[in-house]
């Protein structure tokens, strides 16, 4: 679903604030929820699903490759699973996944090991920039194929392994990688066996875990996960938590933001998902979380933020796998604080939706914040909370709806002069992002 391209114009600072607002859904979640439904018995049920344009793309790749998915009410969708193995559609039929990674890499990984699958797949401008290597040479060990060979972005077309076994895999910081493991083992013979040192968020595994015949983990400084191919799985029911990475942008605006309080309901704070927030209050930021509960093997809860004076940021290359996305809010952060902030093992960002470190560096030096990125580290040399009345800030158009956000926050905190391009490639993660900027007195214009 191609939209409108607008541009935001941001020329005042925010006000303090005392609210409490409920962010947009978590989007790994949604995705996962109709990838898994699509594959399960029966009818699978999706309720409060971020509908953002990344989960409608899921939703149209699954029409197109036979699943019936109706929307039942609002942010309410019924997944009619088609079982293991029996997604299909006709030879060279294409799937467009948008700007969305998760679900390029998830759909691949389920599409490898289901039987006489030869597709085309791609995405928008953005996504086809993003090197696939890493997901291609594991997919290629259950016996896809994937063409033209040696050739590691989209588009491409897909042809599925005619006898897929089962692999031994050891993941690294990805997620996606691990679930695209995961979703293939499903339907290959044998075990798969995915061996987790750093252990990256796990929504594919919890939402897999009503059936405990089909994965089993053990162990808890190294974690193994087995998956056992060719069982058939029970239909989901999930109702799905206010996303923590959309939550960070909200909370890092009040935590720089004088005078400021906010509560967030209902927020998935899911271990391998709150990096963000147990980096800041080991640097003194004033966040609690409250009223935690567990559903469908996911913590959920109140996030509450004042107002803090954070100290300079050193983060160790751990928290990089649990906080990924929030890292260029991060950023805008260590630049208001006074002093250098480190962060240590990030040069993965170079490859998501834009270059994540380059482009945050450019930004920041609109503003004459300096950094220095070698290796894997980046330093930044924090000014403290500044005024930027004077200066101007110009993003162009990256396809990166983290940037925008990110650039967005920097804006109203320092009074730049901002221009945000490109500003509806918000709408892929975080729809109401602009909504709940009204609702907490922040002035902006929409320019199309």
């Amino acid at each position: 679903m191609s939209q409108k391209s607008f541009s935001v114009n941001i020329n005042n600072k925010v006000r303090p604030f005392n609210k409490s607002i409920k962010v947009d859904s978590d989007k790994s979640i949604s995705i996962r929820s109709f990838l898994i439904g699509s594959i399960s018995q029966n009818v699978s049920v999706a309720e409060n699903v971020l509908e953002s344009e990344d989960v409608l793309s899921t939703i149209k790749c699954l029409k197109k490759l036979g699943v019936k998915i109706k929307r039942s009410g609002e942010k309410k969708f019924s997944i009619y699973g088609k079982g293991l193995g029996s997604l299909s559609a006709k030879k060279n039929t294409t799937l467009n996944f948008g700007n969305s990674g998760t679900l390029a890499r998830l759909l691949i990984g389920m599409l490898t090991t289901t039987p006489n699958i030869n597709i085309n797949v791609k995405g928008d401008n953005s996504l086809n920039k993003r090197s696939m290597k890493e997901l291609i040479e594991l997919m290629s060990k259950f016996g896809g194929i994937f063409l033209p060979k040696k050739k590691f972005k989209f588009p491409l077309k897909i042809i599925s392994s005619k006898m897929p076994i089962g692999i031994n895999y050891e993941a690294g910081v990805s997620a996606q990688l691990k679930s695209a493991v995961i979703l293939a083992g499903l339907n290959a013979s044998g075990h798969t066996i995915i061996i987790e040192k750093s252990f990256s968020r796990n929504h594919t595994e919890n939402i897999l875990s009503k059936n405990n015949n089909v994965i089993k983990i053990k162990g808890n400084r190294k974690r193994i996960i087995e998956v056992v191919s060719k069982k058939n799985l029970n239909p989901i029911k999930i109702n799905v938590p206010g996303d923590p990475s959309s939550a960070a942008f909200f909370t890092a605006l009040t935590l720089m933001n004088k005078n400021s309080e906010l509560k967030i309901r209902n927020v998935g704070l899911n271990p391998t998902r709150i990096g963000f927030y147990k980096l800041l209050k080991k640097h003194g930021a004033k966040i609690i979380f409250k009223n935690i509960k567990k559903k469908n093997n996911e913590a959920i809860g109140d996030i509450y933020i004042s107002s803090s004076k954070i100290r300079p940021i050193k983060a160790t290359k751990e928290y990089y796998v649990n906080s990924t996305d929030e890292y260029p809010i991060l950023f805008v952060i260590a630049a208001l604080v006074k002093g250098t902030s480190v962060f240590k093992g990030v040069k993965d960002l170079a490859n998501k939706e834009s270059n994540r470190i380059k482009e945050m560096q450019k930004i920041l030096k609109q503003l004459n914040v300096n950094s220095l990125f070698a290796k894997d580290d980046i330093k930044i040399f924090g000014k403290g909370l500044f005024s930027a009345e004077k200066k101007r800030i110009l993003v162009p158009k990256l396809g990166d709806h983290r940037i925008c956000m990110s650039s967005f926050i920097l804006s109203i905190l320092t009074g730049a002069n901002t221009k945000i391009k490109n500003f509806e490639t918000v709408n892929t993660s975080s729809p109401s992002f602009l909504k709940i900027m009204k609702l907490l007195g922040v002035n902006f214009e929409i320019q199309n």
